[in-house]
C-alpha cells in the first residue's frame, strides 16, 4: 500500500550501487562480528584466548595488527563505497571484495563447527556479491 508521500515509482526506483556496497561491507561486519561473539561459547576456546592463541595463531603484535588490519578494511569500506570516486570506488570493490572472499574461504578450511561454516558461507556470497555488483556497476547506471 502505497502512503500519501510515496507514488509507486519512489518504490521501484533503483538503489544507488554505492548505498548498495556500503550495506553489503556493513552486513558483513556484522557476521564477523557474531561469528566472533558465538565463537566464544565454543568449549575451550576463552581458555585458547587466555592461553595467547587466536585459533592456531599464537597472539602477537604482529598478528594482532594484522588482524586488526583485517578488520579495518572492510569498515573503511563502508565509508569509502560512499566517497570515492567511481573508478577508485569500482577497483577497491572488485579487489577487495576478491580478497575478502580468499580470506573468508581460508577462514573455514579444517572448521568443524556448522554456526561457522554457515556464518563462512554467508560471507562468501557477501563478498563474491561485491565483486559481482563492483563488475556490474557502471557510471550513471543504479
Amino acid at each position: 500500500m502505497n502512503s500519501p508521500n510515496t507514488s509507486r515509482s519512489d518504490q521501484d526506483r533503483p538503489v544507488n550501487p554505492r548505498i548498495v556496497l556500503a550495506t553489503l561491507w556493513t552486513t558483513l561486519l556484522m557476521l564477523y562480528l557474531y561469528a566472533d561473539v558465538l565463537s566464544l561459547y565454543v568449549p575451550g576456546h576463552l581458555n585458547e584466548m587466555i592461553d595467547g592463541y587466536m585459533g592456531p595463531i599464537v597472539a602477537s603484535q604482529t598478528s594482532l595488527m594484522l588482524a586488526a588490519v583485517l578488520m579495518t578494511l572492510p569498515s573503511l569500506m563502508i565509508v569509502l563505497s560512499l566517497v570515492l570516486s567511481y573508478t577508485a570506488n569500482r577497483r577497491s570493490q572488485i579487489g577487495l571484495g576478491a580478497l575478502y572472499t580468499l580470506v573468508n574461504v581460508g577462514n573455514v578450511i579444517g572448521e568443524d563447527w556448522l554456526y561457522y561454516l554457515f556464518f563462512g558461507a554467508v560471507e562468501v556470497v557477501l563478498t563474491v556479491s561485491i565483486v559481482v555488483y563492483a563488475v556490474r556497476w557502471r557510471v550513471g547506471k543504479h
